[in-house]
């Protein structure tokens, strides 16, 4: 009896060790990258926007680089700026070692800080592995009428 018990308490053992060893697929992780940049912007928090952009982000082609947009966010902070970002749809696409994420987000605001800018955007993303953590490296987005 005490073999069996043996026995059993180690086969829970080794499959809780195994089940702890899974990690999410890097899609997953990716789209929850998406989710945190997203959260980061509607909260004004640039630290946390930092943490999902790698050092040398490029937004739309040299128009917005990684401290450019940090800025921005803290400047939308620091005046009690609002900023409401909703994400369409994400479709997630391997190329490599790296992925491309495409959807469409929609950007409202409560103050005047980004009144220009509120509308909906088509957005492609392109993330590549830092370490342990996926890190976006390029996005390009165009305003849809």
């Amino acid at each position: 009896m005490r073999k069996t018990w043996s026995k059993l308490l180690f086969c829970v053992v080794v499959l809780m060790v195994l089940a702890g060893c899974r990690h999410p697929p890097d899609e997953v992780l990716i789209r929850q990258g998406i989710e945190a940049a997203s959260k980061a912007a509607e909260h004004a928090e640039a630290s946390a926007l930092g943490d999902v952009l790698s050092e040398d982000f490029d937004g739309n082609a040299g128009a917005l680089e990684r401290h450019d947009l940090l800025q921005l966010l803290r400047a939308a902070a620091f005046r009690g700026e609002t900023i409401h970002a909703l994400t369409g749809p994400v479709e997630v696409e391997q190329r490599g070692e790296r992925y491309i994420a495409r959807f469409t987000v929609t950007l409202t605001s409560g103050g005047r800080l980004l009144p220009a800018q509120i509308g909906v955007y088509q957005v492609e993303t392109a993330w590549r592995r830092d370490g342990q953590q996926w890190r976006c490296y390029s996005a390009s987005w165009t305003r849809q009428v």
